[in-house]
């Protein structure tokens, strides 16, 4: 048996009145913490969810996050963590492709009406059959017709549990990616591969198995980076997470001032942030007398981010590199070494790493750029109910990551390109075909090629090359408000610019490397 609820089952046994997650002025002990989820684990019960079914999850940052996820897996159910900026047509769409059975969503904010999106997309399906919104005071009723509050659901329910049994090979979390191909597609990610990826960790930053981390949780939690390197990775040693809803560079330093913050983990545009927001009323010298270790990943960090954040912060930034089929970690640069900018490290012990090409042959010698593909423990068991798509990227065990890298003569591995077209805005990835699809839904959209641009802050931008039909008159301005209304917020395009015509090849396919 394994379930992935021991990274907080275990905790909560040892170190029961330690602080598991610090909110504002909010402080939730592992007891309160494991307590809250045995509720969730027995409320889903009594309506008749348990091992094999699925439930989905949209919530930011916030306590209420571990106390459903954890509550979910102790049923024997799967999670299904959704982004948090999906709007109503696309929550209807993950609800449905993972044959969701019940829904948990938070109430969100005025500016991010997160419940009501929810409240629409769950409407839209005929699987899903119960609805939780989950409001910022439990005690609250609904503000939305209809909806059962999760305060109300679970206020009547016993805060003891005892864990499903589970086999390793189970699927514990469906996290959803995407591809050139179109729609995004579930990883079906196992107890074992899940458990193992984050149990792994401590090792690679040198932690002492009986200290006690107080981790900045920046990143999502509904994104596997988060998800395992924060709250799974910290969970299963006893740590304190320090929940930042939303990212903001100064809040960020204020709470890793305030709360003595020893671990951060963050995409590159989070450093570019921090290092920013440092002026006179920042009492940096404090935050790095009790910072021990911060990660990167996502995409490559630049050198003078380095260099400059170990000036100010006096410790090394550790890159690694992985993706939601990878339960992600998958290469990460040894602790104690000297940096390599622009290397993901080396393989996670029980991870093997090598260089193929297009025919899965492997490809030898140092510094040759072949596509690197993956084994071991990590590897998820496949794309939901997508056999054709699973067939397409594991073979003998093998995954094809779609990312093209070198390797050096010390075994230390750089990512040169990544998967073909897909952009990363600010951490998260867009795929142009998807945002391509949508927008030719508009009545005065004829073709669009999707591409990335530079960006200062965010590292790409999203940009589209639309033309338009004939006798069509919509402006830049509201063609982007429009897609808007259509997508989540991180990957509408930002920049519209109109064209009588696309650069093609021969066989009609646009030539998206001249688009600039």
């Amino acid at each position: 048996m394994l379930n992935l609820s021991v990274m907080l089952e275990d905790s909560a046994r040892n170190f029961p009145d330690r602080d598991a997650v610090v909110l504002g002025e909010a402080r939730l002990t592992y007891a309160q913490v494991n307590g809250a989820a045995n509720q969730v684990a027995n409320l889903l019960n009594t309506r008749g969810i348990g091992r094999g079914d699925k439930v989905a999850l949209s919530c930011p940052n916030i306590p209420y996050f571990p106390m459903v996820y954890f509550g979910i897996l102790k049923t024997g159910a799967t999670v299904v963590p959704l982004n948090v900026l999906l709007k109503g047509r696309e929550v209807a769409y993950h609800l449905d492709d993972s044959d969701a059975t019940a829904y948990f969503c938070f109430e969100g904010t005025p500016e991010l009406p997160m419940g009501q999106a929810g409240w629409d997309g769950f409407n839209a399906t005929d699987a899903c059959t119960e609805f939780f919104l989950v409001t910022a005071d439990p005690a609250a009723d609904s503000p939305i017709d209809g909806a059962e509050t999760f305060g109300h659901a679970i206020a009547s329910e016993p805060p003891a549990y005892a864990p499903a049994v589970t086999e390793p090979t189970d699927t514990a979390v469906i996290l959803y990616t995407s591809g050139t191909t179109g729609q995004p597609k579930g990883a079906e990610l196992s107890h074992a591969n899940m458990a193992m990826n984050a149990a792994n960790l401590p090792r690679l930053f040198d932690f002492h198995p009986d200290g006690h981390e107080t981790y900045l949780c920046a990143l999502p939690l509904f994104h596997s980076f988060g998800q395992t390197v924060i709250m799974n990775s910290g969970f299963s040693l006893g740590g304190t997470l320090v929940m930042l809803p939303r990212f903001d560079a100064k809040a960020a330093l204020a709470l890793m001032l305030k709360e003595k913050v020893t671990f951060f983990a963050g995409v590159p545009t989070m450093y570019w942030g921090l290092l920013g927001a440092l002026d006179d009323s920042v009492d940096v010298d404090q935050i790095a007398a009790n910072l021990r270790r911060s990660v990167s990943g996502g995409s490559s960090l630049p050198v003078e981010i380095i260099g400059d954040f170990k000036k100010r912060f006096h410790v090394e930034i550790q890159e690694g590199y992985g993706l939601s089929e990878t339960s992600p970690v998958a290469t990460f640069a040894p602790a104690g070494s000297e940096p390599r900018p622009g290397s993901i490290g080396k393989p996670l012990w029980g991870v093997e790493c090598k260089l193929i090409d297009g025919d899965w042959n492997e490809v030898y010698g140092d510094d040759a750029v072949g596509e690197i593909a993956m084994r071991g423990y990590n590897i998820m068991k496949g794309y939901y109910n997508r056999p054709e798509a699973t067939a397409a990227v594991i073979r003998d065990g093998w995954f094809r990551s779609g990312d093209l890298a070198k390797r050096d003569s010390d075994g230390y591995y750089y990512i040169v390109d990544r998967a073909k077209d897909m952009i990363i805005r600010g951490g998260f990835n867009v795929y142009p075909r998807e945002i391509e699809e949508v927008l030719m839904t508009h009545p005065d959209v004829s073709l669009v090629a999707v591409v990335g641009v530079p960006h200062e802050s965010h590292g790409e931008e999203v940009k589209a090359f639309v033309i338009r039909n004939e006798g069509a008159s919509i402006t830049e301005d509201a063609l982007i408000e429009w897609a808007k209304e259509q997508m989540a917020s991180y990957k509408y395009p930002r920049i519209v610019e109109f064209r009588a015509e696309l650069p093609m090849t021969s066989t009609g396919k646009i030539l998206k490397r001249e688009l600039t």
